[in-house]
Parts: structure tokens; C-alpha cells; sequence
């Protein structure tokens, strides 16, 4: 629910701190005092267009914010949530107009579209006035009032999955239907692929030890030779390396003193000579083991040959070779065997029928439910100084099936006898409209998902014992309902309807000669009995305010 509304310049608005609570609340006051100025302010927080117009004279910006409650609203937190925000026990809307006309919106200080601030607020508030974003209108306003009366909402969504899911399977056969030739090539190519590269069998870290090998193998000739000269220089025979150390160290040997320094040197000479005779025995192990292989040199370039061929036709890297083989492998998954777009035309056949009788189940839920709308609706029109008016919900066949159903619904209205009913946006008055948007909100309360409602200047055309059904009509929306609390705000001229609210405000324009601007004060006691009884006509006398006592109390 609406907590709190704050205007800042906005209009003939300097500053303006509203406080909003569960119940009903009535904005009253003179004609052309400024009332709808509130239901304007808040409109822009939720999502209205906006223009430099609005930003009042001297001021560099409109700034508006509303705050609600979403505690005990689901759908809401559910909404923020998946848009990534703050889902706290309360959300605030900021909208902006700057004097050149820019517009921002914010959603819990996070800038956002207006899309997004719109999407939002129809979940939070539904205005019913004479205004563009009268929710009544929209046949998806229609479709939704009908669903919640009828406690479909379960199946309506049920409807919903099971449209997305057979279109998006209908949607990928037609795509592959449409390129049958194309897909039968492709596949025949990648089995092709397949296949060579399942018999090249490229194992893990094999090109790299290939590679290797093939090294050792063509230099076999030269690591031979050179292996013969260092056997001969380490200890092949005089002047070899042994026998350098062999002669240092009888040297050594031969001193009449040794010395720590040379006791040391002998013991490292010592040392080398035993590294040099290890050298040369693991070097003559190897010459002994040494094999020229001309036959292994050729098998193994002949495999390198293959992956490098394989690699190069593929326009990869030869390491990318198993990477391309399982990337080929689930192409060849995904496009299927050659009798999956039967398979698949079946499966859209069984998903279509799964879709239809859901449909089928809910168009029948919403027919039933239709007939007792229209008819407890008709009855709240008749108390309501509409006797002759009548409304019924056609539920109109669509051509083609839609994620809302097999049909489409529409409230129709008929306002005088021997009329045929027409759709709701074709009746000549607002004040009508006003008056069968409260209708269907008294009778469907109890299903709506909407926590605030906002009635703009619903009494037009009405009085005396029509408008205090008005009026108790608003006080029973505004009071709590299955355990949630209910509220309301209204624009009225009426005091049979302002006498019902649960709180009054008052809205006053001002002027100082220079400039003109609005106020708005919650009024108690004696201020709301004066204003009860200046609406009942004009100046307030001793009878008047009698009077507004007694329907305060009576209220």
C-alpha cells in the first residue's frame, strides 16, 4: 500500500509530504483548488509520460517519490527480484523532470526505464479516472479482473508454460523443416568428419611426444658421433680427462705437507675423477644401446604428416584436433538421425493437444465465471444511479491460439435499454466509466491482486442516496479483506462519499499576488465537519453542520 508521497515543484506544488495509511482516503476540496495535482504527481511515480510543462515556474526540477509497503504483496518482491533490486519490506519510486524536459526514473535509488517503473506500479496502484492510464480499457485488464474472479490464475499460467513450450518446439522444426536439403548435407559431412577423425584417433599429448621422438630419431647420426668423441675425450686413453685427474691428484699425493686448502682440493679432484668414471661407464651404456632406426624415423613422420594434414584441412591447430572432434559430435547430436523432423513434428502434435486442453479446461472456468461477474456487477450499477445499464463479458474465439487462451475477453456495456453493448471505451460518459470501474471493484475486491486503488471524481453526474452508496462502496473496498489491508483514495466533490472516508485531506490553492500554489492538510474533527458541510452547500451554517455531524457519525 501507498505510505508516503512526496511533491517537490511540480506544477503550482512548492513541497508537499503526504502520509498515507490502510482505509479510505478523500481529497476534497474548491473546483480548480488543484485535486487531481496529487493523482498527477503519482502517476508520473508510476510510470506516466512527462513533459518540462509540469516542472513549476523558477524551478529546475520536479521531483516526486511514493513509497509503499510490499510485505504482504508477493508479486511485487517476486517482480524486484528478478530484476535485481531490493526487495525489502517497503520500495520507493522516484521520478524526475528537469526544466529542459529530461526525465529519470528510480526504483529503490537504482536508475531504471520507464518500462520498468510502469511494470511495477500497475502491480502496486490501479487508477480509475478519466485519464489515459485507465486500466479499464485494456482488454488484458479485462482477461486478468476475470481470471481472478473465476480463481484461475494457477491455470492461466499452466496455460502459459505449456504455449511457450510447444511454440518453442514448433519453432525449431519449422526452422529445420524449412532447411531439410541443407541440414541432410550438413550431416552427411559432419559423419564424414567424423569418421576421419575417429581413424586419425589422436590421443592425448601424442603429437608432442611424436614430435620428440622424431627429433631424436632424425639426428640419431650426429648424437652417435658425438657421443664416440665425449667417450674419448672422458677416458679414452692418454690425455683423457681420467687421466688428467688421475695425475693431479699423485701430485697432490706426492707433497712432503699437506695443507687444509689441499687436503680440500684433493678430496673435490677425488670426487671428479669418481663423476668422471660414472660418465663414462652411463655414456658407453648408451652407445652400447644406441640403434639407428630408419623404419621407426618414417612411421613416426608419417603419422605427424597425417595430424598436420588433418589439422591444416581443418583450418586448426593439430593440439585443437580432439577439441573439433567433440564440437563436430554434438552438431551431429543436435541436427539428429534422419527421421528426427517426423519425431519432432510428432512431439509439436502431442505438446499442441497438451496446450489445447489446458486452454479448453480454462475457457470453460472462464465462461462460467463470466455470467456471474456480469451479473453481480449489473447489480452494483443499479444502486449506483444506473438502473438500465448493463454489462456483460464476451469471450470472442481468437484466430489463432495465444499464450492467454484459445479467446480473447472484453467487458461490454450497454448504458440505456435497446442498446446492444459495446466495448467500455465507446460510452459517452467518464463519470460512467468511473462508476462501473467501482462496480467491478467492489465485486471482484476480494480476487484483486492490486492493494491500492485510486477513484478520480467518481460522484460526477450522481447525488443525494446514489452517492452515499458511493460512498459506502469506497469504504468497503478501503477495509481489510482476507486478511490483508485494503486502500483507497478518491478525488470527490461529494460529501455523502467524503463523509464515509476513513481520513479527509483538503487541497487549497493559494496565491500571493505573484505566484499561485497548492496545499494539502489532513483535516480532524471540527476542519473535517466545517468541510463536510461547506460541500453540502457553501457556507457553513448551524443546520449544515448539524447535518455533516450526523453523516460523520453515521459513517
Amino acid at each position: 500500500m501507498l505510505l508516503h508521497l512526496s511533491i517537490s515543484q511540480f506544477t503550482l506544488v512548492d513541497q508537499l509530504e503526504l502520509e498515507f495509511g490502510p482505509g479510505t482516503s478523500a481529497l476534497t476540496g474548491e473546483t480548480g483548488a488543484g485535486k487531481s495535482i496529487t493523482l498527477d504527481a503519482l502517476g508520473l511515480a508510476l510510470g506516466d509520460r512527462g513533459s518540462a510543462e509540469l516542472v513549476r515556474a523558477g524551478a529546475n526540477r520536479a521531483d516526486i517519490h511514493a513509497t509503499f509497503d510490499i510485505a504482504d504483496h508477493p508479486e511485487a518482491t517476486a517482480w524486484l527480484e528478478e530484476q535485481e533490486m531490493d526487495a525489502g519490506r517497503e520500495v520507493i519510486l522516484r521520478r524526475t523532470i528537469s526544466a529542459d524536459g529530461r526525465s529519470r526514473a528510480y526504483i529503490n535509488g537504482q536508475p531504471v526505464t520507464l518500462l520498468q517503473l510502469r511494470a511495477l506500479g500497475e502491480q502496486l496502484i490501479d487508477i480509475h479516472s478519466q485519464h489515459e492510464h485507465q486500466s479499464l480499457l485494456k482488454k488484458d485488464t479485462h482477461r486478468r479482473l476475470l481470471d481472478e474472479y473465476a480463481e484461475a490464475q494457477a491455470l492461466a499460467a499452466e496455460t502459459r508454460i505449456h504455449f511457450k513450450t510447444w511454440q518453442d518446439r514448433y519453432r525449431r522444426y519449422r526452422a529445420l523443416a524449412e532447411s531439410a536439403e541443407e541440414t541432410e548435407a550438413r550431416r552427411e559431412l559432419l559423419q564424414y568428419q567424423l569418421e576421419e577423425l575417429e581413424q586419425l584417433d589422436l590421443q592425448p599429448d601424442e603429437i608432442e611426444s611424436l614430435e620428440s621422438e622424431q627429433r631424436q630419431l632424425a639426428n640419431a647420426g650426429e648424437i652417435l658421433s658425438g657421443s664416440y668423441q665425449l667417450a674419448a675425450m672422458l677416458s679414452g686413453g692418454e690425455g683423457d680427462i681420467a687421466e688428467h685427474l688421475h695425475r693431479a691428484l699423485q701430485l697432490l699425493t706426492a707433497m712432503p705437507e699437506q695443507s687444509p686448502a689441499l687436503t680440500e682440493v684433493a678430496q673435490m679432484l677425488d670426487s671428479a675423477r669418481i663423476q668422471v668414471d660414472e660418465a663414462a661407464s652411463t655414456l658407453s651404456r648408451h652407445i652400447d644401446g644406441f640403434e639407428m632406426d630408419p623404419e621407426r624415423l618414417a612411421e613416426v613422420e608419417e603419422r605427424l604428416s597425417a595430424i598436420y594434414q588433418t589439422a591444416r584441412k581443418h583450418r586448426v591447430q593439430p593440439d585443437q584436433l580432439p577439441g573439433l572432434q567433440a564440437q563436430l559430435q554434438a552438431e551431429l547430436d543436435e541436427i539428429g538421425a534422419p527421421d528426427a523432423l517426423d519425431k519432432m513434428a510428432q512431439e509439436c502434435e502431442a505438446l499442441e493437444a497438451s496446450y489445447r486442453e489446458v486452454a479448453t479446461r480454462l475457457g470453460q472456468l472462464r465462461a462460467e465465471a463470466a455470467l456471474r461477474l456480469a451479473s453481480a456487477v449489473n447489480q452494483q450499477l443499479a444502486a449506483l444511479a444506473m438502473p438500465h445499464a448493463r454489462i456483460e463479458l464476451a469471450l470472442q474465439p481468437l484466430e489463432k491460439p495465444a499464450a492467454s487462451g484459445l479467446e480473447e475477453v472484453e467487458i461490454l456495456i450497454a448504458t440505456n435499454p435497446g442498446q446492444p453493448p459495446r466495448p467500455l471505451g465507446k460510452i459517452a460518459s467518464g463519470g460512467e466509466l468511473s462508476r462501473v470501474s467501482l462496480a467491478i471493484q467492489v465485486v471482484t475486491a476480494q480476487t484483486s491482486r492490486t492493494p491500492t486503488l485510486v477513484f478520480d471524481e467518481v460522484d460526477v453526474g450522481i447525488g443525494g442516496a446514489t452517492g452515499d452508496v458511493v460512498g459506502r462502496l469506497l469504504r468497503q473496498l478501503g477495509e481489510t479483506r482476507e486478511g490483508r489491508a485494503g486502500q483507497v483514495i478518491c478525488v470527490t466533490h461529494l460529501a455523502q462519499v467524503a463523509a464515509r472516508a476513513h481520513r479527509q485531506y483538503l487541497v487549497e490553492k493559494h496565491a500571493d499576488g505573484d505566484s499561485a500554489f497548492v496545499s494539502l492538510r489532513e483535516l480532524k474533527d471540527t476542519q473535517r465537519r466545517e468541510e463536510i458541510a461547506r460541500m453540502l452547500g457553501g457556507e457553513p451554517t448551524e443546520q449544515s453542520l448539524a447535518h455533516a455531524g450526523e453523516m460523520l457519525e453515521r459513517a
